[in-house]
């Protein structure tokens, strides 16, 4: 059955703007159960131009964990189709960390006859798709990047968490789409196939649908293939995927003539 190619930032967006399925998609990514899940305002608005290569999202998750409590922390997503796009995540990881949206107030003080507000940084956990592949990560669909505290007299682990660590360092998980295709080890792994581009309809003659069997999607994770499904039925999506198409040519088309014009001098140098 035909799908939109959530690879399109527009796609992307439409599917994670339905609670249900952005809950169902970042739990399974992040393997611990969302049980609220609020889309934050803090996404930076981005013409066009830019926000072709690279789609920012927040969310603020509150987590069940194994021992019955819950937590709550901020989960960032940024997604990229260049690999040129490193010092952009940079600059809005910066931001996020002096967001003061990214506290909860935890209780008040008194400061020179005047009451202030006690703040806790939520903890961030950031998460990357990317168009492209990283050099020395062949072959590896999703790459968790996991802090770990050592004592570093004895090399012991130590398992305690701190608030003063977690506020100012955090986890990341790394989605290499390019490696996706054809992996179905895990569940995980099999709620992605909706991300490989192996699966594109050829006779279509765009990039814009995929052809997936929705019996190869575990059951829980098929109202994913069900929004995606609706948003190929939307008019404005597709053809908002076709002036995405038109702006990466044509800011692909810039590079090749940067590189050119780079490979020109060095030879005049020369």
């Amino acid at each position: 059955m035909q799908i939109a190619n959530p690879i399109y930032d527009v796609v992307f967006k439409y599917m994670m703007s339905d609670n249900k399925v952005a809950k169902l998609f970042l739990s399974a990514i992040i393997g611990e159960e969302i049980v609220d899940l609020v889309f934050e305002p803090t996404e930076m608005q981005l013409s066009l131009q830019e926000s072709i290569t690279v789609l920012r999202m927040d969310f603020k998750a509150t987590i069940k964990q194994a021992d019955g409590s819950q937590k709550v922390i901020i989960i960032e997503i940024q997604k990229a189709k260049l690999h040129t796009d490193i010092m952009r995540f940079r600059r809005y990881l910066g931001q996020q960390y002096i967001d003061v949206n990214n506290s909860i107030v935890v209780g008040n003080y008194i400061k020179k006859d005047k009451k202030q507000v006690k703040r806790k940084a939520l903890p961030i956990l950031s998460i990357y798709f990317l168009g492209h592949e990283l050099a020395h990560l062949v072959d590896v669909p999703v790459v968790k990047v996991e802090r770990s505290y050592l004592d570093v007299a004895t090399g012991v682990v130590l398992e305690e968490k701190d608030e003063f660590i977690e506020s100012l360092t955090h986890d990341s998980f790394v989605i290499q789409l390019p490696h996706i295709k054809g992996r179905r080890r895990t569940e995980l792994e099999q709620l992605l196939y909706v991300f490989d581009q192996d699966q594109i309809d050829e006779s279509s003659g765009t990039k814009h649908l995929l052809d997936i069997n929705e019996e190869d999607l575990p059951v829980r994770y098929r109202p994913v293939f069900r929004r995606l499904l609706s948003a190929f039925a939307n008019p404005k999506i597709r053809e908002t995927m076709t002036v995405e198409d038109e702006v990466l040519e044509e800011i692909q088309g810039y590079s090749r003539e940067i590189e050119d014009l780079k490979e020109s001098l060095e030879e005049t140098s020369e």
